[in-house]
Formats: C-alpha cells, structure tokens, sequence
C-alpha cells in the first residue's frame, strides 16, 4: 500500500494518520481520503478500547525510539567540552588541569577548554558544575580538598553534596606533599623532627597555606601519628608561609611538593620526608614518612574528572576510555613529573571508593583537631 508503513502491527499512512491493519479482524474500516479510519461495532466496544490503548502505547513507544535516534547516533562529542576548575588561573591546581585536559581533548577530537571559577574553596566552582546539565559537556576537576574535605569543614552552608550530586569519571593524577624545614631547625630527618617535637611541645611551629586545607590536614595527620604537639600557623597561600620558613620564622611545612622542588635543589629548605605512601619520582632519594618510622602513614592530593550526576552511560563510558588513553601518554607522565605529580589513572568504580573513604577519613581528621574556616 502507497505512502504507508508497518511498525508491530500498526499502520502508519503518509499524512501521520494511525491505522491498525489486520490487528483485529472484526473491526470495520472505511477509507477517507487515504485514511483508514475505525468503525468498531457495539459488540466490540471493549475490544475496540483495549487495542486502542494498546496502540497508543506501541506508538509512543516508536516515536521515543524514532525521536532518539538521532541523538544516540551523534557521536560524543561534537562541541567543545568545559571543565570547570575550582581556583583561579595560574595556580598548581590550573597548571595541571590544563595540562592533562589538553590530552583528554586530544583523545576526544573536541578541546577542552578551562573555566576558571575560584572562591569559598572550590564550592563556587562546584555549585556551577552541580547545576549544569549532565550531558558530558560540562565536567568538575575534582579534587580531595572539594569533593572530600569541604563537607566537613563548611558542612551546611555546602549546597552541594558531591558524593551524591556527581559521578565519577576516573581519577587522574596523584599530587604529594613534602616535609620541609627551615635549615636553622637542627633535625635532618623525621625521628629528630619527632624527638625535638617531643622535648619541647608547642614550641615548635608549622605552617600552612590556610586553615581546612589540605596542607594544614596533612600537618595534623602527622601530629595524630607522631603524638607530638606542633602549633598551627595558617597563611594566606602556601607562598607567604615558604617565604617564612625560609626566613627560619616558622619551623616546617607539610607543603605541596610542585611549589617546593626549586627551594630544595637550591638548598634554600630541607626536606625530610614525602607523604605520600611510596617515594615520588620528583624526590627519589628522599624517603616517606611510612619508611621513617610511622608505619601506615600516608597522605596525598588528588585530581579527578566527575560529571553532574545523570550522565549518559555511553557519554561516562567514552570519558572513562579517552581520560584513560590519555594518562597513558608518556609526554604527560613527564611533565607532570617536573610539578612534583603523576599520572594515578583509575576507574569510575575506583574513584567512587576513593572518594567516599577520604570523606569518611578527613571528616574525622577535622573534628579531631577543631580545624574550621571561620
């Protein structure tokens, strides 16, 4: 029959009108116009009725398959993806979110193009990306300060709640953090920071880049371990806090490693330990905090990919294989290497857990200290 098509049993003619063909023998049809319309008898009323609901169901059904086809055949993505980095440009956290998303939009076909959105930790930028649409071309760099930490120390003044208004991707490099003194500090390792802790509490100092960070944490996550009592200096910025202890005006940091490699291969601080929980490419010869005698001890910053939640399963799929692909890239495991970072590729699946034990781990961490960003 001209200008008509069968789907499951249902007649579509050329106009769009619905026609039921041999469905139901016993109704009547007559033919309008090239439209075949129903003329159910009495006795079929209820039979009529049934298979009309039936129809309608089966229509639908073909026009949301019909209607989404176009999308599911799009292939992802075909635009610019945005990744909204939670602090300013020009930072560690900035550096290294462009540099590996320059390789995950060359592994897509599509650039990633940063945006930048600082303010109140990180939560500016995480309501921003919370609040878009979860289709895959808006993505959160995440990292364990917002997704792990802000929950404790801002608690309900968070509108958002990251373990359950995103979903990872993959995680994506591994940041450490290094124990540096000032060289008047007469200790050269972390046995004698411990021992002079010890023999004189409170007297010693240490210093962070601002109060719930991470850099502050670690400091505290020491303190807990070693049993030692080591008075808190919270700055603006891990720059004024170098600038001092290089000065011998405060006596160590539990700094990230990027900011602090030119300060020791110029002699200018010593570092004693990294904390991570094996030695980082960047500083091989010096030990970790676990090899020098707390056993267990470790603690690191990482960086992540998370969507709004909802995402796609084939979009997630796609961005878990091409971020994947990417970290593989030896130029990127180079580069990240001279910031004192590397790659630290995980799945989705992986990074869910990560996140949830950190929150679980740091919220602990922040009660017991009494850190607070007020």
């Amino acid at each position: 029959m001209a200008g008509v098509r069968r789907i499951s049993g249902i007649l579509l003619s050329s106009r769009g009108s619905v026609r039921l063909g041999n469905a139901v023998p016993s109704l009547l049809h007559q033919r309008r116009n090239d439209v075949m319309t129903l003329l159910p008898p009495a006795s079929d009323r209820r039979l009529s009725m049934r298979f009309r609901s039936r129809a309608a169901t089966l229509l639908l059904g073909a026009a949301l398959i019909l209607g989404a086809y176009p999308a599911l055949a799009a292939e992802y993505p075909d635009k610019p993806v945005r990744l909204i980095v939670p602090f300013p440009p020009g930072g560690g956290t900035d550096a290294i979110a462009r540099l590996v998303g320059q390789h995950l939009g060359e592994q897509l076909g599509q650039p990633v193009v940063i945006d930048n959105r600082g303010g109140a930790g990180g939560n500016i930028a995480m309501q921003a990306a919370a609040t878009s649409p979860a289709d895959g071309y808006t993505l959160f760099f995440a990292t364990t300060g917002t997704m792990t930490i802000n929950p404790a120390l801002y608690k309900e003044k968070m509108q958002v709640k990251p373990l359950v208004d995103f979903e990872p991707i993959g995680t994506a490099v591994l940041s450490s953090h290094v124990v540096i003194t000032s060289n008047s500090l007469p200790v050269s390792n972390i046995k004698e920071l411990i021992a002079l802790a010890k023999a004189k509490p409170g007297a010693l100092t240490f210093g962070s880049s601002g109060n719930g960070g991470l850099v502050h944490l670690t400091g505290e996550l020491f303190k807990q371990a070693a049993q030692v009592d080591i008075l808190h200096v919270p700055y603006k910025g891990s720059a004024p806090a170098l600038t001092d202890l290089v000065a011998g005006r405060i006596d160590v940091m539990f700094d990230v490693t990027a900011g602090d490699l030119p300060y020791i291969s110029g002699g200018r601080v010593k570092a004693l330990a990294v904390t991570p929980a094996q030695r980082i490419a960047a500083l091989p010869n010096v030990p970790t905090i676990a090899e020098s005698g707390l056993s267990g001890f470790a603690s690191s910053g990482w960086f992540g990919f998370v969507a709004p939640r909802g995402l796609p399963p084939q979009v997630k799929s796609r961005l878990a294989s091409k971020l994947a692909a990417a970290l593989e890239r030896d130029d990127l495991k180079q580069k990240l290497v001279a910031l004192g970072a590397e790659v630290f590729p995980g799945t989705p699946e992986e990074f869910g857990k990560l996140m949830e034990a950190d929150t679980a781990k740091w919220a602990a961490l922040v009660q017991s200290s009494g850190a607070t960003v007020e």
